[in-house]
């Protein structure tokens, strides 16, 4: 490994062990359930329901196919299960259709359950092949995009990503439950040159009841090793998975991603103010460079695209999600301006993806003989800077 530069990449995993059922359905199936699942979910914790919140309980339980019984994981086309503690909240008449049911628990407190995602188990064959992506990209720190918790992504790492010794490639491994009650998280993995020194949660920034982040925007803090140019020298990096655009809701959903940049940026701007010179800032952002949303991070502050870069590698594809095209370009690595003044290169690495209907698009994998054996539908991003 080069002692005179460090590696940098970004890479949404879409899950590594287990993914939610309904996150691999059209979205013209995947987004109501999305939507009933987050807002039943609201409704339970009440302390009081009204008769509009009941009649929104039932309605919506019926997009999520939970109205006639508790769901089932071995139907295919069950999304999701209603998970009941104590109590009770619906009455079902023996005898009688959907029409006859009806909530009979009052508030929160008359019963204790919850809404909750079919999870299934992701393709074993995926899952190495994500691991390959990890290998041969080769970078000495990646954010990773959702993972669904520390332990999985520690044990995936220490188990499928070794060094030519047999050790694991990263040893360190930190990610911060956020928001998301679908269990995509943010995290971050780390070479043993480069030891995590701090650590800053963001998944509080925001009322209790609308939190800013819907995972988390966490600031990973490191020190440039002793034998580069930049010995000692802290640098920062924010991780990142913004708002998504699902749920028929496009307005409200771009305001929310706007929210989000703008959060990002008051960050990145008290990290400046603070001393910090080096940062980077990247991850998932779900929306395309000329997006209004993302306006507040990539022209309201110094920040810079690692695609801007001489030389950066994007195989004539400027797009990172599905095939690659410009409305797809959506993962980003920033940087601040000491580091894009070091940066050497970068690309987007394509072979852990399926590219078009059959597969023809680009490289793949000799492992991937179909979609679903991709490692992901996001390509990963990689950034190379000089630390001589």
């Amino acid at each position: 490994m080069a002692t005179d530069r460090i590696r940098i990449a970004s890479f949404n995993v879409e899950n590594l062990f287990s993914r939610a059922r309904v996150l691999g359905a059209p979205p013209g199936v995947a987004d109501p359930v999305l939507d009933a699942y987050t807002r039943v979910n609201e409704l339970f914790e009440h302390e009081t329901y009204s008769a509009a919140d009941k009649d929104e309980i039932l309605r919506l339980l019926k997009v999520l196919k939970l109205l006639l019984d508790d769901g089932d994981v071995e139907r295919p086309d069950t999304f999701a299960v209603l998970r009941r503690i104590r109590g009770q909240l619906l009455k079902r008449p023996r005898d009688g259709g959907a029409d006859d049911i009806f909530v009979v628990a009052d508030g929160r407190q008359d019963w204790v359950g919850w809404v909750e995602l079919i999870k299934d188990r992701t393709d074993s064959t995926a899952m190495a092949n994500t691991a390959r992506v990890f290998t041969e990209i080769g970078a000495d720190i990646v954010g990773v995009v959702e993972a669904e918790d520390r332990n999985t992504l520690q044990r995936f790492g220490f188990t499928l990503i070794r060094d030519d010794n047999g050790d694991p490639r990263y040893p360190h491994v930190m990610l911060i439950d956020g928001n998301d009650k679908r269990g995509i998280d943010v995290g971050i993995v780390c070479t043993d040159r480069y030891p995590l020194q701090d650590i800053r949660s963001h998944v509080d920034d925001g009322p209790i009841e609308d939190r800013v982040f819907s995972r988390d925007c966490p600031e990973y803090r490191f020190r440039f090793p002793a034998d580069s140019g930049l010995a000692g020298e802290s640098f920062v990096i924010l991780v990142n998975h913004l708002k998504s655009k699902f749920g028929g809701h496009q307005s409200a959903s771009d305001q929310r991603r706007k929210q989000q940049a703008e959060q990002v940026a008051k960050i990145y701007h008290r990290l400046r103010d603070e001393g910090v010179e080096h940062v980077v800032v990247l991850g998932d952002f779900n929306d395309t460079p000329d997006s209004d949303p993302l306006q507040p991070l990539l022209a309201a502050t110094d920040l810079t695209d690692i695609s801007a870069v001489h030389g950066f590698d994007d195989g004539g594809r400027p797009g990172t999600l599905g095939n690659g095209t410009a409305h797809q370009k959506i993962d980003y690595i920033l940087l601040s301006p000491s580091l894009f003044a070091r940066a050497r290169g970068g690309g987007i690495f394509r072979k852990g993806v399926w590219g078009g209907v059959h597969g023809t698009l680009f490289p793949h994998f000799d492992t991937i003989e179909g979609p679903q054996q991709a490692a992901s539908d996001h390509a990963a991003v990689f950034a190379d800077l000089d630390i001589s």
